[in-house]
């Protein structure tokens, strides 16, 4: 097929970026190229993105529309999304018959193999491009797909998600260009002849990988897996969370348009969407044709994945406990502040979220004087009201609940224990169907640590325990056992002694957990930079992957040599 992007506009268009990106993977200094105010797209901004108001248009033009991808083997047409703000979006997605679309999606591969390292990361980044110049309709798709207010839907679907899908290429190609393309090999024989040969090694994709979307984040958790496969050389099968499937379809979209335009097979990246209650992932997942499988969601999928998908190679990132030591602080207003934030963000609807608090029964020092357990609750309690009494401002904050099961879990919170701050309804003056919940507040003992204690599970939503402690050792030996036992994405801690700070970050060095210490600021345990930021270790049971680092990219590909004699 005839090529409208060539190689070498690509490169001229895309390289410098991917040679910035390189270079803060390497740094971890602060960097993107994607523009996190609403007001750097449209006139005046980024060339040829959509404005606020075109934003708003496209999205609209593709509610209760059909959305053909022109996939082959389409054997049927499903949808159903509502969104959480109370809107049916009546999008209909191509059904696929899998034994038509999956070898399909192979035939492409070789001239997708031989196209290199560099020209494969180059079309991917001219797809990120592409999607960066719609984040305003795309922010719509994710906001009326995963309930997140438009701010956060706007920032993390669309620049943050970017950014990790480019620094998933940028480590996609740093690994692949490790090795020379070739190599002439000469040993010394003594008076004989040297032994010769000519040797060339190229990088081989595994196969087809699977990208098994989540609901709350539908591109921020998605895009790392679908770039870090495309760039290795592997076909990518997209099957989004049912009640997330726009945003992703957009993507597929999009990535099927430059691949096309790029003179690649469009079936390079398809989509899998499911009739209600169809449940493919599991058959998916088996097919022997899937070598990769990304996936986000519960534990129990999760734990499936990791142990019946053999032919697979499977990165998951699953549920876990985050926890956050309070020892002392020498900021505590601050303290409050950021920990309201934290626990506010997305009515607690993230994997990093915090839910833990462990406090010393016997109370903190504080530049503020001691505050004992009952006083830093109750402070914590004030600044999560003060945060949300405000119900625009509260709304802006919060976004909206996902699904009826995380209402039933803040309606069900007071059967666990004293409640230190009630959850309260929100109303959403433009969206009145929205059901937008405050956090609630649990107080806890810790000294009951049995195996049925509620803070030992995950609580998914705005849901946090104060958990009372005997001391800042038995939080640490609690934090180690939470850790070790049910995972962590993230772990926050707040100390002014330099012994106690040695000790946590000797508990998350051995039990593998990402540390954040003393946040008062503007940066929370629950947000992290790509180039920068691991998202997880990788390294304890809430994830086995880390987005991003090499690990995540390396095996997704081998190295296949090819030797000629000289």
């Amino acid at each position: 097929m005839a090529a409208e992007l060539s190689p070498q506009q690509l490169s001229e268009t895309h390289r410098p970026t991917l040679d910035q990106a390189l270079d803060a993977i390497r740094t971890r200094a602060y960097w993107s190229p994607h523009p996190e105010h609403p007001k750097a797209y449209g006139e005046g901004g980024a060339p040829g993105s959509l404005g606020p108001a075109e934003g708003k248009a496209a999205f609209d033009a593709v509610l209760n529309t059909r959305l053909d991808l022109g996939q082959p083997g389409t054997d049927g047409w499903t949808g159903g999304e509502t969104s959480p703000y109370g809107p049916v979006l009546g999008v209909e997605y191509p059904h696929a018959d899998l034994d038509v679309l999956l070898p399909a999606m192979s035939a492409g591969v070789g001239a997708w193999r031989e196209a290199g390292p560099e020209t494969r990361a180059l079309v991917c980044l001219e797809i990120l491009s592409r999607i960066s110049a719609r984040t305003h309709e795309l922010a719509l798709a994710v906001m009326h797909t995963s309930g997140q207010a438009f701010l956060m839907a706007f920032q993390a679907g669309g620049p943050h998600a970017q950014d990790r899908g480019l620094e998933a290429v940028a480590y996609a190609y740093a690994e692949q260009v490790r090795t020379p393309q070739t190599a002439e090999w000469s040993k010394p024989q003594g008076k004989r002849d040297p032994l010769q040969l000519s040797k060339s090694f190229t990088p081989v994709g595994r196969g087809i990988s699977l990208l098994i979307g989540c609901n709350t984040f539908p591109t921020w958790n998605s895009y790392p897996g679908i770039f870090a496969s495309l760039a290795t050389g592997n076909p990518v099968l997209v099957k989004p969370h049912p009640r997330a499937v726009l945003p992703l379809a957009l993507t597929v979209q999009l990535a099927r348009e430059v691949l096309t335009e790029a003179g690649f097979d469009p079936n390079l990246i398809a989509l899998a969407a499911e009739r209600p209650g169809e449940g493919i992932a599991k058959t998916l997942a088996l097919r022997p044709e899937i070598k990769i499988i990304d996936y986000t969601g519960s534990t129990a999928f999760g734990d499936w994945l990791e142990t019946n998908a053999r032919q697979a190679q499977v990165y998951t990132e699953k549920a876990g406990v985050n926890t956050v030591v309070v020892d002392s602080t020498d900021d505590y207003r601050g303290m409050l502040a950021n920990l309201a934030f934290s626990l506010s963000l997305y009515s607690g609807q993230m994997c990093t979220t915090p839910q833990n608090l462990l406090i010393p029964r016997d109370g903190i020092t504080t530049d503020a004087g001691d505050k004992s357990y009952e006083d830093v609750v109750t402070d914590i309690a004030a600044a999560v009201t003060g945060l949300l009494g405000d119900d625009a401002r509260a709304g802006a904050l919060l976004g909206a609940l996902v699904n009826p099961d995380v209402k039933a879990r803040v309606d069900g919170a007071a059967e666990l224990g004293e409640v230190a701050l009630p959850s309260r309804t929100v109303a959403n003056a433009d969206f009145p169907d929205a059901v937008v919940r405050t956090p609630v507040i649990v107080k806890l003992d810790g000294t009951k640590s049995d195996d049925g204690a509620a803070y030992l599970s995950e609580c998914f939503g705005p849901v946090s325990f104060a958990v009372a402690v005997d001391s800042t050792a038995d939080a640490l030996s609690l934090l180690r056992r939470t850790i070790r036992e049910k995972g962590a994405m993230t772990v926050g801690a707040y100390t002014t002694s330099p012994e106690v700070e040695r000790e946590v970050e000797t508990v998350c060095f051995e039990e593998s957990a990402q540390l954040s210490l003393n946040l008062t600021g503007g940066v929370y345990v629950n947000q992290t930079a790509a180039f920068s930021d691991f998202h997880g270790s990788g390294g304890n049971p809430a994830a086995n992957a880390a987005l991003c680092d090499g690990a995540f990219v390396a095996n997704r590909f081998r190295v296949v040599e090819v030797r000629r004699q000289a």
